[in-house]
């Protein structure tokens, strides 16, 4: 039994790794690429010889424009984050905790909205900002992603709210609270991990975000990161820059995995700490 079970840990290790190093294997020869000299980025080894950062130099060139395009990225992923955890917060409490006629349908409806394809919506709403002036800034990118952002954290939101117990916030009502003061200092404090978690989906999907942006821009001060790495441009026209795009990319990624390791962080604590605490 015990050599069973033995094999049966290897080969959940092996399988396990194997997954890791599947999904992990674009970014590692991201970062590798990047890491080359121009002259070598067809090179096919494990790692760069010699290492080279004139792909990340050639990125913050200020031709590229790319420091405005981050910053451009972080306003709309940040402000997209922001309304849809305020706005998804309210609505999922409300469809977890109150009875009301077709809430089903509403709920089914809500997440029905998120299924629409990008393209399909771009351009409506290119004729739409144009005519009222909108085409170029950041309400251009941000309201068509809280179409696809709000959907979704009004459904995660909603399945979280609805596994915490009511009398959670019967107890705070028999202690003096109001509705308001028992979601406010009891219900949103113990649902700190499903909203981070929630948060994190919603700012990598803004962060991400290609059409929308591409659409409603065409300025590049205006760009946001992605729309700016597709638009590198080598040294003639007929070169492609992978290198620099390759250091992009890395830098469009750190970001990502930095707010993930620190909303892990915070999610744990929310989840050791309990309701019975």
């Amino acid at each position: 039994m015990t050599h069973r079970l033995k094999w049966r840990n290897a080969l959940l290790y092996t399988g396990v790794a194997a997954v890791v190093a599947y999904c992990l294997a674009p970014f590692y020869w991201m970062l590798v690429s990047s890491l080359r000299r121009t002259s070598d980025i067809f090179d096919t080894s494990l790692l760069p010889a010699p290492v080279s950062l004139e792909n990340y130099r050639a990125v913050f060139d200020p031709s590229q424009g790319f420091t405005r395009a981050l910053l451009n990225s972080l306003v709309v992923a940040g402000v997209t984050t922001a309304l849809a955890l305020l706005l998804a917060t309210f609505t999922a409490y409300a469809m977890a905790r109150l009875q009301f006629r077709f809430k089903r349908l509403i709920l089914t409806v809500i997440i029905a909205t998120s299924m629409f394809p990008v393209v399909s919506i771009v351009v409506p709403l290119l004729k739409l900002f144009t005519d009222i002036g909108w085409i170029n800034t950041y309400q251009a990118m941000i309201v068509p992603s809280m179409s696809f952002a709000l959907p979704l954290a009004v459904w995660n939101l909603t399945t979280f709210f609805r596994q915490m117990p009511d009398e959670l916030e019967h107890a705070a009502m028999i202690d003096g609270c109001s509705r308001g003061q028992a979601f406010r200092r009891i219900i949103i404090p113990l649902a700190a991990p499903g909203i981070f978690t929630t948060a994190i989906i919603t700012f990598i999907a803004a962060w991400n975000e290609f059409l929308i942006a591409l659409s409603m821009t065409n300025k590049s001060a205006m760009q946001t990161a992605p729309v700016a790495i597709s638009k590198f441009s080598g040294a003639t026209q007929f070169e492609t820059p992978f290198g620099s795009q390759m250091a992009a990319g890395v830098l469009v990624t750190v970001p990502l995995v930095v707010m993930v390791l620190l909303f892990q962080r915070r999610i744990v604590a929310g989840l050791t700490a309990g309701a019975a605490k």
